[in-house]
C-alpha cells in the first residue's frame, strides 16, 4: 500500500463525475492511493451511478488495485493502485451510461500500462451530458494524437437511452512519454460538416429536419462555406431508438470544434438541429483553439505526465481554462 493517501473533495467546482475520473486515472498512473469523499455532491442524484462504478472497477482491474466503498449511491471511495497491466479488459455500465466517459477514465491509464491494452466498453454511445462517440472519433482523437497518443477505436454498436447496449473496442499501445503541442492560433474556419441521424423506429424525416435547421442557423453567421451535414438512417446494428446531430468545424491551423445535440421526447427535430448549430457557433465566436468540451477532456492528457518542456492550449472559457507551463 502506498505510504500516503491523498484525500479529494468530490464537491469542488461542478461537483460532478469529472473530478472522480481524473483523480482515479492519476492515482492509477502515479501509483498513489486516493480517498474521494462527497462524490457528485453537486448533482441531483449524488453519489456513484452505475457508469461511475463501472469506470472505477475498470481502473481497479487495470492496475491490480484495491477499491473500497464503491457501490451505487456511495459518496466515498478509496482506491489503492498497483502496477498497470495491459491485456483485455471489459466495462459494462448495463445502462445508457456513456462509453465516452468510461474512455476518459481508462485511456490515460492504458497509455502507461506494461503492454498493449484492449478495452471493451459497453453502454450508451450517444448519451446526454456526455461526449457522443462521434465527438470522440472526430474531435478528441485527432487532437490527443498530437501528444503522441495512438489508439484505435472500433464502434461495434451504437446504444441509446434508456437501454444502452452500445459497444466500443479500444486498442491502445503504451507510450514512454507524451509529446508537447502548441495551439495558440485559431486561424480561419475552413470546413464545416456533420451528421444528423435517426435510429430504431424513428422516421428518417427527423434527420432531414435536424440537418436543414442546423444549416439554416449556421448560414446566418457563416455565409461563404459549404456546409455538409449528412442525414442518416442508422444501420440495424444499433440498440434502441434515438436521434441526434453533431456538427464539426475545422480551422486553417488544425483546430477542431463541434456542437451537438440529442433528440428528446416532445422536442421538435428542428430545435435539436438549431441547438447543435448554436453550440458550434458559440465555440467559434470565442476565437479559442479548443471548444468548451475538448478543453475539459484533453485535460486528462495534459495532466498525466509530460516529459516535455512546454505545452500550451488556449481557449477563452474562464471556468476550465487550459494552460501549460515549463516543468520545474
Amino acid at each position: 500500500m502506498a505510504a500516503t493517501t491523498f484525500e479529494m473533495d468530490g464537491s469542488v467546482m461542478e461537483g460532478g463525475g469529472q473530478i472522480l475520473r481524473l483523480s482515479a486515472a492519476l492515482s492509477c498512473i502515479q501509483g498513489a492511493s486516493i480517498k474521494i469523499n462527497k462524490i457528485r455532491a453537486g448533482r441531483s442524484t449524488p453519489g456513484l451511478r452505475p457508469q461511475h462504478l463501472s469506470g472505477l472497477e475498470l481502473v481497479r482491474d487495470m492496475c491490480n488495485g484495491n477499491l473500497e466503498g464503491a457501490t451505487v449511491g456511495s459518496s466515498e471511495i478509496t482506491l489503492t493502485p498497483g502496477k498497470i497491466k495491459g491485456g483485455n479488459h471489459v466495462a459494462d455500465t448495463r445502462t445508457a451510461g456513456s462509453v465516452g466517459l468510461l474512455m476518459q477514465i481508462s485511456l490515460p491509464c492504458s497509455l502507461f500500462a506494461q503492454g498493449p491494452s484492449e478495452l471493451c466498453l459497453k453502454g450508451g454511445t450517444n448519451a446526454e451530458m456526455a461526449p457522443q462517440i462521434d465527438y470522440t472519433l472526430k474531435v478528441f482523437k485527432p487532437i490527443v494524437e498530437r501528444f503522441g497518443v495512438q489508439f484505435d477505436c472500433d464502434l461495434k454498436m451504437r446504444g441509446y437511452y434508456p437501454k444502452g447496449g452500445g459497444e466500443v473496442v479500444l486498442k491502445v499501445n503504451p507510450v514512454k512519454e507524451l509529446s508537447p503541442i502548441n495551439m495558440t492560433e485559431r486561424g480561419n474556419i475552413t470546413k464545416i460538416y456533420g451528421r444528423a441521424f435517426v435510429a430504431g423506429v424513428l422516421p428518417f424525416k427527423l434527420a432531414k429536419d435536424m440537418s436543414t435547421a442546423a444549416v439554416r442557423t449556421i448560414r446566418k453567421e457563416i455565409k461563404d462555406l459549404y456546409i455538409n451535414i449528412q442525414s442518416l438512417q442508422e444501420k440495424e446494428k444499433a440498440c434502441g431508438n434515438g436521434n441526434g446531430i453533431i456538427i464539426i468545424a475545422e480551422s486553417s491551423t488544425g483546430c477542431i470544434f463541434a456542437g451537438s445535440s440529442l433528440g428528446k421526447k416532445g422536442v421538435y427535430a428542428d430545435k435539436v438541429g438549431i441547438e447543435a448549430a448554436e453550440m458550434l457557433l458559440r465555440n467559434i465566436r470565442h476565437n479559442g483553439c479548443v471548444d468548451e468540451f475538448l478543453q475539459d477532456q484533453v485535460r486528462h492528457t495534459i495532466c498525466v505526465y509530460l516529459e516535455s518542456n512546454y505545452t500550451f492550449c488556449f481557449t477563452l472559457f474562464p471556468v476550465n481554462c487550459l494552460g501549460g507551463k515549463k516543468n520545474p
